[in-house]
């Protein structure tokens, strides 16, 4: 597959991307290249290869899912420009 012009224009289009006349030329070979690099790729017998997502086999980090108040609530208060407890004190806005 390879793109023209016009399809260069379309897809800069589609994508909100001013393209200036004297570009064109350059992304579409750009543009040709990555889908010929993406043709290549398509040729490789990957029967069997199960799918990874990293080549070093390693566990994910998992936290308790628990709950807390953080521990900080003064510190978070202590730039608030108004504050009563531990909660800010807002403006009414709804009548």
């Amino acid at each position: 597959m390879s793109v023209d012009s016009a399809v260069v224009r379309r897809i800069a289009h589609l994508s909100r991307i001013a393209v200036d006349e004297n570009e064109v030329e350059r992304l579409r070979g750009e543009i040709n290249a990555i889908l010929h690099f993406v043709e290549t790729l398509s040729e490789v017998d990957v029967e069997g290869v199960e799918p990874i997502a990293s080549v070093l086999p390693m566990q994910m980090k998992k936290r308790v899912d628990v709950v807390t108040d953080g521990g900080i609530a003064e510190d978070v208060l202590v730039n608030a420009p108004a504050k009563e407890d531990h909660y800010f004190v807002v403006p009414k806005v709804i009548e």
